[in-house]
Order: structure tokens, then C-alpha cells, then sequence
């Protein structure tokens, strides 16, 4: 196989092999762990049953969370290993946009790779980042993951936590905070907890996001918390199964034709 650099931007795979490189780098980096690997290739097999686009429920799903986060009083945004090598620079001006810190938050944890991914957010002009100097503990949890830190994600109301395990999320939403996640899977745990979720891939999620926040910020409260109250998460997960099923079908279809 040629290298990466050598593979033109014609190819029908370009995007995913740059995805995955862009990991491939993060483990050599010490960014990402070896695990991440394997959550990306079951995400990848999800992201072909929605063809590799961001679907009308997923942009519906987009336009609550933008409007989540700008109503939000206490926002956090939280970085883990797979989102640090694939969407650090978008995470970064999120963050920067709707004035909120980062935190550090990554299931394998050691704190070297904790520091390296805090050390990549600041380096990328990142205001506030917590996450290497935890002093507070999420309910519920046993595992390192449970480290949180007061100001950050411990005291926020409002949590955006791409590509986030499920035991967590519950945590989070037991506390009282309403969570945004980004999970290409619409039956998974996370996706059925959290407050929002966008069924759609992070690479495309977070530049969608950014976008709608600039184009939402200059509408007044009540119209941003009138599209909060009319967003049912539970439907938008219902209509991303079927999308899922229609472009099957249609698969299916074309092959019969």
C-alpha cells in the first residue's frame, strides 16, 4: 500500500485513511491508546450504514446541542484520546467560541498521557484545561475515569463528551448535567442516556457544530430554548436507525439492479 501522502484526495477512501492515520499517529504520539484503535473501526463499520454522511436527524441533533451549549451556564467540553488525535484544533475553537474550558478525561489513564493531550490542547490555543491535576470524583464510578476536577467537568451543567463510554455518561446525567455526545452508534448506552445525542462521525460533527454556533449566536434566548424544548432525543435516535435501514436497502437495491 503507498503511503498516505501519496494517495490522491480522488480516492473513494481518502477521508477514512486520513482518519485513520491521524490515529495511527496519536499512538505514536502517546496520545491515543492502543484501544482506540479498535473504537474507531467499529465506528468506521457504523459510519458505512449512514453513508458516510451527516444525516437530517444528526443535523437536528447538531442544531439542539449548539443551542445546549449557548444557553449553558457552566459548559465543558471533554477530551479524550481519540478525539485529542482526530478533532483537537475543532475542540479547541469550540471550546474558545462559547468560553468554555476543556478537560481531560481518557479511560486508559496515565497521567504522561494525560499531560501530553492537555500539553496539545494549550500548545493549540486553548484557554483553560483541566484534567492533570483532578481534585474532585464523579459519583458511581470505579475507575479512574471517575477523576474530575471543580470548575471543570464536576461542576458544569452542561457536558459535551464526544466518543464517550456508556457507565460514564449515566454518571454524568445522575449528577444532574445534561450531556451531549457524539456516537455513531444509536443503540448504545451512551446514545440512549445522554441528553443529545449526535449519531454522526466527530470529524464531521465538530466542524458542523462550530459552524451552527456561529450562525445561532445571534439569536435571542427564548428562540435558542423554544428548539431545546421542541428536541426529542429518543425520536432523533429512531430516525437515525431508519436512516441506517433506508441506506441498506437502497445498497441492497442497487445490487439487485
Amino acid at each position: 500500500m503507498p503511503a498516505l501522502s501519496e494517495v490522491p484526495r480522488t480516492h473513494p477512501r481518502y477521508a477514512s485513511l486520513m482518519t485513520r492515520e491521524k490515529l495511527v499517529e496519536g499512538v505514536g504520539r502517546g496520545i491515543t491508546g492502543l484501544n482506540g484503535l479498535i473504537a474507531q473501526g467499529r465506528g468506521e463499520a457504523l459510519d458505512y450504514l449512514i453513508g458516510e454522511v451527516t444525516t437530517a436527524p444528526a443535523m437536528e441533533a447538531e442544531r439542539a446541542a449548539a443551542a445546549m451549549l449557548l444557553l449553558a451556564e457552566g459548559p465543558v467540553l471533554s477530551v479524550n484520546g481519540n478525539a485529542a488525535a482526530l478533532v483537537p484544533k475543532e475542540m479547541v475553537a469550540l471550546a474558545n467560541k462559547i468560553g468554555a474550558p476543556l478537560e481531560v478525561n481518557i479511560f486508559y489513564r496515565t497521567e504522561e498521557r494525560v499531560k501530553k493531550i492537555a500539553d496539545l490542547l494549550r500548545g493549540l490555543g486553548a484557554g483553560t484545561v483541566y484534567g492533570d491535576e483532578p481534585d474532585a470524583q464523579i459519583p458511581g464510578l470505579d475507575h479512574a475515569r471517575a477523576k474530575a476536577a471543580r470548575g471543570g467537568i464536576y461542576d458544569a451543567d452542561v457536558v459535551f463528551v464526544p466518543l464517550e463510554d456508556g457507565d460514564r455518561c449515566e454518571a454524568l446525567v445522575k449528577m444532574g448535567k445534561r450531556v451531549i455526545t457524539v456516537d455513531l452508534n444509536p443503540l448504545s448506552r451512551t446514545a440512549r442516556t445522554s441528553t443529545v445525542t449526535i449519531v454522526d462521525n466527530v470529524v464531521r460533527a465538530l466542524p458542523n457544530l462550530i459552524s451552527l454556533v456561529d450562525e445561532m449566536a445571534g439569536q435571542d434566548e427564548a428562540e435558542l430554548r423554544r428548539l431545546l424544548e421542541g428536541y426529542d432525543n429518543r425520536a432523533v435516535l429512531r430516525r437515525s436507525v431508519e436512516e441506517m435501514i433506508s441506506h441498506l436497502t437502497h445498497q441492497f437495491s442497487a445490487l439487485d439492479g
